[in-house]
């Protein structure tokens, strides 16, 4: 995949539009200026001293600390103080719109983050005996049975913690799945198009596989003429690994044909379902002739994407792949409840002798928080809930582009699914993508994807899901269209934005590159010299 290996340049040019924002303090308003804990100069204080100890011999072994801890001394509100100020500072869902592209930022109801704390879902041990966990399992059981109706596979595997681990399942299957075949060694291409996600690419490397892209055609979809080029030599096809709907925010039509070219060539058809939540209620992914698809529970399902984790990537797998499917398997015996069998448990009862399963993927059966967290909001919206919940996305992605395509430039015709893609061609001369998105933070908004996906030049990807309201879509818009209108006029205050955030533009590139991950306490000399 095409990839920026340099890098660009995000810290302004010039400093000189800096001004009138400088307070006396360095508070603006409510948010507190804040240093970092170890600038507090308080080394040598503690909150409680003790005494030295009398006649009691070290048990150290001679590993005793000899320095001090160095850690500054706070008094508890000053303590308190230093992580509310601290918190002020994150943007989150809970705050405004998120309309972080490709993400799914939505709201998280609270009614599952309740669930989710209940004794017996959020204090049980992944060693306990399975039966003591009978509800905990019968819940996940219950999960995957929903998982399986919603699209129409023959099988889930639930151990996968993320997306990219059940990007990394479901490539392992079909590579069981070929190593049964004894083509293995021959089948090493999977075609990947360049509106798939990024991951897909390195998943597909990490499992031995050979990468060949396909590009994009005017529409923003699969160039259907460059997929049948790369098929004209079928016996190296391993598959293909397709994001549907893709990162441009468009559902791939010609995904049949697409799946019946790659089975002819003898592949199998990944198809990455990070975007499930365009769709879920709507469409089955197997009626579409997959053989694998992740889901992304915290995409889909809850809990909003970005927080840090945990996430869940359960992948449901068609009958050709069921037999290859990751080990354990949680089965339901009438004598003895719920249990998990691990590869040996059960090899008797598998289609073939030369069927080698994918070995354990982790040390346990998944993340029971998210699946918890995922079987209350599937059940508390039911079926028709769910139906809407993909048509609402939907709709409100539509509304955005409606209202901003005449002053931004849509990067494609027509509608689009549950994100709308920009692409920065209605900027004046200088203004970039980057400059709008820091704009953004002036307005009390995290800014929008920047710069993906690669097939749009200086794309600004939106989506806000189903669980805004129009109010909240306008006021957004309303920001929006006017940062818009200021860079199709070429405004030079946009390169100096954002002015009233806690932090001024920073070079992010570098700081990706060379991050400072360590404290270290200025020379006294440089000290006094400030």
């Amino acid at each position: 995949m095409t990839m920026n290996t340099t890098g660009r340049p995000t810290a302004p040019a010039h400093a000189d539009h800096i001004s009138g924002d400088a307070t006396i303090s360095g508070s603006k308003g409510l948010l507190q200026h804040e240093p970092l804990i170890f600038e507090t100069d308080r080394w040598a204080e503690t909150g409680v001293d003790l005494p030295k100890t009398k006649g009691v011999k070290s048990r150290l072994g001679g590993v005793t600390r000899k320095a001090d801890v160095q850690l500054p001394g706070l008094s508890e509100p000053e303590a308190v103080r230093h992580y509310v100020r601290l918190s002020q500072r994150n943007y989150a869902i809970d705050l405004g719109m998120f309309p972080l592209g490709s993400c799914t930022m939505k709201h998280n109801p609270r009614l599952n983050e309740k669930m989710a704390r209940l004794p017996g879902f959020a204090d049980i041990h992944p060693l306990q005996p399975f039966r003591s966990i009978q509800g905990a399992m019968e819940l996940i059981k219950e999960l995957e049975d929903w998982l399986l109706k919603l699209t129409n596979m023959h099988s889930v595997a639930m151990s996968p913690k993320a997306g990219a681990h059940g990007e990394y399942c479901g490539m392992m299957a079909i590579r069981q799945a070929l190593i049964a075949r004894g083509e293995s060694e021959t089948r090493k291409r999977v075609l990947v198009p360049a509106s798939a996600h990024g991951t897909n690419p390195a998943t597909a490397a990490q499992c031995g596989f050979i990468v060949d892209e396909i590009g994009a055609d005017k529409r923003g979809r699969v160039d259907m003429d460059d997929l049948r080029s790369k098929l004209e030599t079928t016996d190296d096809i391993a598959g293909i690994m397709l994001t549907n709907p893709n990162t441009c925010g468009l559902f791939e039509t010609d995904i049949r044909e697409i799946a019946d070219l790659i089975h002819d060539a003898g592949g199998y058809f990944y198809c990455d379902g990070a975007n499930f939540n365009a769709i879920v209620g709507r469409v089955r992914p197997g009626d579409l002739g997959i053989d694998a698809m992740h889901i992304n529970l915290h995409k889909t399902f809850s809990t909003p994407h970005g927080g840090g984790g945990p996430g869940s990537g359960p992948t449901v797998l068609s009958e050709a792949l069921s037999g290859f499917a990751p080990w354990p398997l949680m089965v339901v015996d009438s004598s003895h409840g719920t249990d998990l069998l691990t590869y040996a448990d059960h090899q008797d009862d598998m289609p073939g002798s030369d069927v080698q399963p994918v070995g354990r993927l982790t040390a346990f059966q998944g993340q029971m928080g998210m699946f918890v967290r995922a079987l209350a909001y599937i059940m508390s919206h039911g079926a028709d809930g769910l139906k809407q919940v993909a048509e609402d996305a939907v709709l409100n992605a539509n509304y955005i582009q409606a209202r901003l395509k005449h002053v931004m430039t849509p990067a494609f015709d027509g509608f689009c699914m549950h994100e709308a893609l920009f692409s920065d061609k209605f900027t004046a001369e200088g203004i970039e993508t980057i400059d709008i998105a820091k704009s953004l933070i002036d307005e009390g908004y995290h800014p929008m994807t920047m710069y993906f996906p690669l097939v749009v030049h200086g794309a600004m990807l939106i989506e806000p899901t189903e669980t805004e309201s129009k109010a909240e879509l306008d006021r957004f818009c309303d920001a929006l269209e006017g940062i818009a209108k200021k860079a199709a006029e070429g405004d030079p205050r946009l390169k100096g934005a954002p002015y009233s955030a806690p932090m001024r533009r920073l070079d992010e590139t570098q700081a990706a590159r060379k991050p400072v991950l360590k404290w270290t306490a200025p020379e006294p000399d440089q000290m006094a010299a400030e």
